[in-house]
């Protein structure tokens, strides 16, 4: 079988996750720890959930396997929660909304040299969703896009060769808050 699908070792994780790069900051908005935070503690309920279904069934060595995978895989996403949350430094885009520079949590529209138009927003690594238009700032899109101004054109160098970028539009979200029950988020206006 090819290496390439084959676990090498208890140890490894068993999903690929962004690794943060050396000396980089682990920026993240509100609503993306708050997301964590919750995952986390859904993760928490799950393997208490699992380790006691695991003491309760050992009729088969596969229903054994299987939850022992699960309670692993669930410990490895629990630890590698803790750790980004314990490390992640928050910063709250709507600090910036009367602004039209480029910043952390901006939703920036920018055209492209063949008349495209992209909406991204600028988040953490942990928030990464590229098919949502969320892009990581460490990505050479937001890094040629951060610091500059709505109206401005900025130089994004691809393997192909430079590209020019004309931001048309920079917007931040709203405030964002846990509802009073701790239930999900609710948006708070800003004037």
């Amino acid at each position: 079988m090819n290496k390439a699908f084959v676990k090498e070792s208890d140890d490894e994780p068993l999903s690929t996750l962004p690794e943060m790069p050396a000396g980089v900051r682990n920026y993240i908005t509100p609503a993306g720890y708050q997301h964590m935070q919750i995952e986390l503690q859904h993760l928490l309920e799950s393997r208490r959930f699992a380790t006691a279904k695991d003491g309760d069934d050992h009729d088969t060595d596969l229903i054994v396997d299987s939850s022992e995978i699960q309670v692993r895989e669930i410990e490895q996403r629990i630890h590698y929660l803790q750790t980004r949350l314990e490390k992640a430094e928050i910063i709250d885009p709507s600090a910036h909304a009367a602004e039209q520079q480029i910043f952390f949590g901006a939703s920036v529209t920018y055209g492209n040299e063949k008349d495209e138009q992209h909406t991204v927003m600028i988040v953490g690594l942990d928030e990464l969703d590229p098919t949502n238009g969320k892009i990581s700032w460490l990505s050479p899109v937001a890094q040629a896009l951060l610091n500059a101004f709505e109206g401005d054109s900025v130089k994004l160098e691809t393997p192909a060769g430079d590209e020019e970028l004309h931001i048309l539009t920079v917007l931040y979200p709203p405030i964002v808050e846990p509802d009073v029950d701790g239930a999900g988020l609710t948006n708070k206006s800003v004037e």
